[in-house]
């Protein structure tokens, strides 16, 4: 990073600092900038000054409005990949998508050599650690690390308590209508707009059927040496 302004150098200096110094009045939260902090109070009080001029929508920041207007109306994606035809709304997807061929894991854990493409997960993989149960059973109250891990003891131990959905279209079992819906409406919705494969010439309407033939071609060696008999996958 760099900049001809030394306020625009202190402020970027911040982003590399775990010190949250900006502490909310009306809950335990803290900040490290006071624009997060000011953005985080709206939260609070529902003040959403930014609003989108085709729907009826708004948001507290700017940002989140721009992130918006790219998935509900302009579908654009301006954030490319320079190695392969993947784009993306939203610049920490494709910092996070660019590790894939990279193979950089920039979040190490302290306790054990685990390493993760991404903040989140190392944030799901401490839990292993702290032994923080925050996902609690409705049913019977045993708490879990994981949300993944207390879905999975629910079907198993209450499952005639705990409906169970069945997709139409595939072998998904869901545990909730609305979870349904949403599973059939991401993955066997009609695409006005066909996803082409990036390995081959075939088009999908159907983004089941486009993960599923992505299967196809993940122990594919598509990237071969010119000076030697060597093909990789990546």
């Amino acid at each position: 990073f760099t900049s001809v302004k030394l306020s625009s150098l202190r402020r970027h200096l911040k982003t590399h600092s775990d010190e949250k110094r900006h502490v909310c009045h009306l809950c335990p939260k803290a900040f490290r900038t006071a624009t997060l902090l000011h953005n985080h109070v709206k939260t609070h009080t529902g003040n959403k000054p930014h609003k989108c001029s085709e729907c009826d929508t708004a948001f507290v920041t700017r940002g989140e409005l721009s992130r918006h207007r790219r998935y509900k109306h302009t579908l654009e994606k301006p954030f490319k990949c320079t190695v392969c035809e993947y784009s993306s709304v939203e610049a920490s997807k494709m910092r996070r998508h660019v590790r894939s061929h990279t193979g950089e894991r920039p979040y190490p854990c302290d306790l054990c050599s685990y390493a993760s493409k991404d903040a989140y997960k190392l944030k799901r993989h401490m839990l292993t650690h702290t032994g923080e149960k925050r996902y609690e059973c409705y049913i019977c109250q045993a708490r879990f690390t994981q949300s993944g891990t207390m879905k999975i003891h629910m079907l198993q131990k209450h499952g005639e308590n705990v409906p169970k959905y069945q997709c139409p279209h595939c072998s998904t079992f869901l545990s909730r209508k609305s979870d349904l819906g949403v599973h059939l409406r991401n993955l066997h919705s009609y695409m006005e707009e066909a996803v082409q494969c990036r390995d081959c010439e075939a088009v999908f309407h159907e983004r089941y059927s486009f993960l599923q033939h992505r299967k196809t071609h993940r122990n594919e060696k598509r990237f071969k040496c010119a000076q030697c008999s060597c093909t990789c996958n990546q």
